[in-house]
């Protein structure tokens, strides 16, 4: 892994360095051309001034002699500004290209990185829980065990599928949004009992945190149930792998007017300002790749700001008290 880092950093230096020798050597031959140009305008100025030195000899008038002095001069200048103009716009075409393009490719190997990180944690992902079930399965086929520790294994096993078909879900709809494939079904939707539902099957899963929840009955928005189910679980998941163990993670719907809002707190390390806005880009994760403890795909905060946007609702993070997070979204209630 090491061995492929290092020789990926090589080819992105080695890519930086030959675009900005070339881009040197073409400026640098732009400022060539306009030197030889300016001795070259030099020369035709001192051949034009022999030759009115020479008609001068032939008894050129004074006065044609002074005027052909200028115009030369004139023209001398005339050929400067044009060069100067020439050269400045080739120049500043040059400088915004040349930008443009390593913007572009800085984006592109940013990107490209992200898509092979993404590789890298969605393999972490499909992995971890097919080996923490085939080991489960195992147990149960091969031991004979306590109806307790049974239900346990059978817990923890369903925790997993369940995890294995977020991720799927999470993979099938980003690729469904960029086909524009994907449609919202609305209708009367219950917010109040799913979350409740929810709120039930976490405190089941989630034997290392604390689930507190506050929900009011019978607040209802006009959503696609399955896409607003996805959205709050990914922000659950999020709270549930970035908040240490023992800690505990709050959910909390205010009836706010005719808008609904869901809180999802957490107690973890929280997210700085300016990371803020970036978080719900796709593939973006905080922390340096090599060195984040924690897995995952970046997809899940980008698919769920896609979902509340395409709901017309609107997601907002911000810092809990001491520490931690604490995801907002606002859905309309209904009816309108």
């Amino acid at each position: 892994m090491l061995n492929r880092i290092l020789a990926k950093l090589d080819n992105t230096k080695m890519i930086t360095f030959f675009y900005f020798f070339l881009l040197l050597y073409t400026i640098s031959a732009l400022v060539w051309w306009g030197i030889l140009l300016y001795e070259q305008n030099k020369q035709i100025m001192e051949l034009q001034y022999q030759n009115l030195l020479l008609k001068q000899d032939n008894k050129m008038p004074h006065a044609t002699y002074l005027y052909e002095i200028e115009r030369v001069n004139k023209e001398k200048k005339l050929r400067n500004l044009q060069y100067i103009g020439e050269g400045g716009t080739f120049l500043l075409i040059i400088l915004l290209s040349a930008g443009f393009v390593y913007h572009a490719m800085r984006r592109r190997m940013h990107f490209a990185r992200q898509q092979q990180n993404f590789m890298a944690a969605v393999t972490h992902e499909l992995k971890s829980p097919i080996a923490i079930i085939r080991l489960n399965l195992e147990t149960l086929q091969k031991r004979k065990l306590e109806d307790e520790k049974k239900n346990r294994f059978y817990e923890n096993t369903m925790g997993e599928l369940n995890r294995l078909n977020q991720l799927c879900n999470n993979m099938l709809l980003a690729s469904q949004f960029d086909s524009h494939q994907y449609h919202l079904v609305k209708e009367e939707t219950d917010l109040s009992a799913m979350l409740q539902q929810i709120a039930l099957e976490y405190t089941a899963r989630m034997q290392h945190h604390t689930i507190q929840y506050s929900i009011p009955e019978d607040i209802t928005v006009y959503a696609d149930i399955f896409m607003l189910q996805i959205a709050i679980n990914n922000l659950l998941e999020n709270a549930v792998k970035y908040a240490p163990k023992g800690s505990t993670i709050s959910i909390r719907l205010i009836p706010d007017g005719n808008i609904a809002r869901l809180q999802i707190a957490d107690e973890g390390e929280g997210i700085p300002p300016d990371e803020r806005k970036r978080i719900f880009s796709r593939f973006y994760r905080i922390g340096n790749e090599n060195t984040r403890k924690s897995k995952g795909t970046g997809l899940g905060l980008f698919l769920t700001k896609k979902i509340i946007t395409q709901h017309g609702g609107r997601i907002t993070v911000f810092g809990n008290k001491p520490k931690g997070s604490i995801f907002e979204i606002a859905l309309q209630r209904f009816p309108a």
